[in-house]
């Protein structure tokens, strides 16, 4: 247990050996007693988690000498011990960043000590709040936050560092289930706004009639229904991060608004008047192709190049090659202790089989497969058997849900085969018929990954 460190800082011997007594009945509080305010400052290194301070000293007035201790401990409350029953003082004290102003009279040692134990519970308060801060932004750590050894996110973990390190517009584009916002919140965690808001937005999830008054806030009687103000999205984000996603299914006329905050950096509350300014970091995620909407008029072009800024590409889970399986333990893994089973591993035959599927749910569907795999499964072991893919038309399902190419559904094809065998050219090249040198040659070609 740790000492709760007390400076009295009192003129009247007496009177500070009563306060010092009185507050030691709790053997937490190690007390200690300056005659001055001038010799605390110029003895003290240590900074203390309360200070008492009387008024009327000689020297240096109340309000001078809180200003002083302020300055050297800004993080240290200061109660003010008085004689004078003075509520322009008190207010004047309070301004100056006094936690509390006690008058000196028969009730003074309780409400001292009443005092004291809320700001102890302050202090407590705060001090989880910065091991609960902490450990977000561990959390969120790029390597913590993302499980993977390919290429593809060693591009991803360089991109969210360069763009935590400046103060940019941020577009995350990719499928569902890539984790966008997952990267939305490594970004801002690992900023220099990490101690401010962290504001998220799924525009899908609201009524368009109602987009305006969610992201701008709206005064009382602005509409039916609408009895008190309420701060919008960007208010509550200020000074930290705002994170929009599904950007694209934002309609035009929401667009237009939309441009003009982020061009003015001020919003205006749906029924009023009075402009709000802003200084936040706007993150959008989108899994469409936002320049296709532009050309095909569904999305404003000085939009898309004000909230382009840099672009991040979360590729999709089936590109990762063995980031699949090392994602897949670690979900394996966090299951069985969340739910209290001995830890389960993959067969390697079980590992085949996620390696060869196209995963049109990404990692969720990943998180979803594995889970259920280690409830079916009998033993410690998951085989491949027991991983029940979402697929009604086999590993390659899903191949004619997005138009493509011919080359694109060649390269998609080839690339089953050889996750299938495990990268194996001389087997995916006779399960296709084709040479081995075509396989090869795709992949110099950077069209297949081995």
């Amino acid at each position: 247990m740790s000492d709760y460190r007390i400076v009295i800082i009192e003129d009247d011997r007496w009177y500070a050996e009563v306060l010092k007594h009185h507050l030691e009945l709790n053997p937490e509080y190690l007390v200690k007693w300056y005659e001055d305010g001038l010799t605390f400052l110029n003895k003290v290194k240590i900074e203390p988690n309360l200070i008492c301070l009387d008024y009327s000293m000689p020297g240096l007035k109340g309000d001078e000498m809180l200003s002083k201790i302020k300055a050297k401990f800004p993080n240290t409350e200061v109660i003010i011990i008085s004689g004078q029953e003075d509520v322009a003082t008190a207010v004047l004290l309070l301004k100056l960043g006094a936690y509390d102003y006690i008058i000196k009279d028969e009730d003074t040692t309780t409400r001292l000590w009443n005092t004291v134990l809320k700001v102890k519970e302050k202090d407590a308060l705060k001090s989880e709040l910065k091991t609960l801060k902490a450990e977000v932004q561990s959390k969120f750590a790029p390597k913590n936050a993302f499980i993977g050894e390919s290429a593809e996110m060693q591009s991803v973990f360089k991109m969210i560092e360069k763009a935590a390190n400046a103060d940019i517009t941020v577009s995350i584009t990719g499928e569902t289930g890539t984790g966008k916002e997952v990267v939305a919140k490594s970004i801002h965690y690992n900023s220099p706004k990490k101690d401010k808001p962290f504001v998220a937005v799924n525009v899908t999830a609201i009524p368009r009639d109602l987009v305006e008054s969610e992201l701008f806030g709206h005064e009382k009687g602005a509409f039916t229904g609408a009895a008190t103000r309420r701060i919008g999205k960007f208010e509550e984000a200020n000074n930290g991060t705002l994170f929009l996603d599904e950007i694209g299914e934002m309609d035009l006329n929401m667009q237009a608004k939309l441009l003009r905050a982020l061009q003015e950096k001020e919003i205006i509350r749906v029924g009023g008047t009075q402009k709000v300014k802003l200084n936040l970091r706007v993150v959008v995620a989108t899994h469409k192709n936002l320049l296709q909407e532009v050309k095909a008029g569904n999305f404003r072009q000085d939009l898309y190049y004000r909230l382009l800024g840099l672009p991040i590409e979360l590729p999709p889970l089936r590109d990762r090659g063995k980031d699949i399986v090392l994602i897949a333990e670690f979900f394996l893994e966090d299951f069985c202790k969340k739910n209290g089973k001995p830890i389960q591993k993959l067969s390697p035959s079980a590992e085949k089989k996620l390696l060869a599927y196209s995963f049109p749910g990404n990692v969720r569907e990943l998180k979803a497969l594995i889970e259920l795999s280690s409830v079916m499964t009998e033993g410690d072991v998951i085989d491949a058997t027991d991983i029940m893919l979402h697929t009604s038309g086999g590993d390659l399902g899903d191949l004619l849900d997005v138009e493509r190419t011919l080359k694109d559904y060649t390269n998609k094809i080839v690339q089953h085969y050889l996750n299938k065998f495990n990268g194996n050219v001389i087997k995916a090249a006779a399960a296709l018929d084709v040479g081995k040198s075509t396989i090869y040659r795709m992949i110099q070609a950077n069209e297949i990954k081995a």
